[in-house]
């Protein structure tokens, strides 16, 4: 007598399909399952001549061990850029120089890593952005100083924060902070989207919107990434939460002087070594 095989449990995709939920047609794909290095770039605008790196980020995505791991390179970081006159200037200066591919070179032969895709985003990209997936705001801690900077129509202390005011939050310096609470700031945000992402589509219906949401993201971002590609690690992400996302910044507290150069101004002078170690060791920690 034959008995019959208990039927194989669904993953969300498939439920989405059985269920008739309509979608937009997309292609068969893999999960993605190799980690991968993204070079992340805000910049002031996109594609003109004097645009300039305000954010430098290296993401990297483990799929099989659910992990995301955040590096913020520090945009004063007084590096070697390949073929630059001077030799060496500020990090941010390698994007207004030769844009996203001479930032990549720069990045790599000066911290040792290999970056597999990049992705930039302008100002606007980014309201756009935040206001698609996070349309109901993302949780921050704003403080006096930053309303008076930012022209917040809000009291100090936790509040919900949207497109606009969010990008004003990630990029206000104007405290004993400066930068190195500007970055902070940026990975917050980034830590708390993640969580907006896994809520709002991890449900049937909002699995069903997610490649719509993958091509409007696409829109707002410059990248090498082709949409199936895109899809790929989305729909990894969802199907195997990422559990925390683990965050860096260089240069590393003790590992750098402040300087000043004529041709570049304020610059972090930094132990490449004691940093470059501090990435190696970061990105192998399981």
């Amino acid at each position: 007598m034959n008995e019959k095989a208990s039927p194989k449990p669904m993953n969300v995709i498939e439920k989405v399909m059985e269920n008739n939920i309509p979608t937009i047609p997309v292609e068969p794909f893999k999960l993605a399952k190799e980690p991968k290095n993204f070079l992340l770039i805000g910049v002031d605008s996109r594609g003109e001549k004097d645009s300039r790196s305000d954010t430098i980020m290296l993401a990297r995505y483990e799929p099989a061990d659910k992990k995301m791991k955040l590096i913020s390179l520090m945009r004063d970081s007084f590096v070697k850029i390949p073929d630059h006159p001077l030799h060496y200037s500020k990090l941010n200066h390698a994007y207004y120089l030769g844009g996203k591919d001479l930032l990549k070179r720069t990045v790599e032969e000066n911290f040792g890593v290999k970056i597999d895709h990049m992705a930039i985003i302008d100002f606007n990209g980014f309201i756009n952005m935040m206001d698609t997936i996070a349309p109901n705001g993302i949780d921050v801690v704003v403080t006096e100083a930053m309303i008076k900077d930012m022209n917040l129509q809000v009291k100090p202390g936790k509040q919900k924060l949207h497109g606009k005011d969010l990008l004003s939050y990630v990029r206000f310096r104007h405290d004993e902070m400066s930068d190195f609470g500007r970055v902070k700031r940026q990975q917050e945000v980034l830590i708390s989207l993640k969580e907006q992402v896994i809520n709002q589509f991890s449900t049937l219906e909002g699995i069903a919107k997610f490649p719509d949401i993958i091509k409007q993201a696409m829109q707002n971002v410059e990248t090498d990434l082709k949409f199936d590609e895109a899809f790929s690690m989305g729909a990894s992400f969802l199907l195997n939460p990422v559990n925390d996302i683990q965050t860096l910044r260089i240069p590393v507290a003790n590992s750098f002087e402040n300087k000043s150069y004529q041709h570049a101004g304020s610059v972090l002078q930094l132990d490449f070594h004691e940093n470059e170690e501090a990435i190696k060791q970061f990105l192998l920690t399981h």
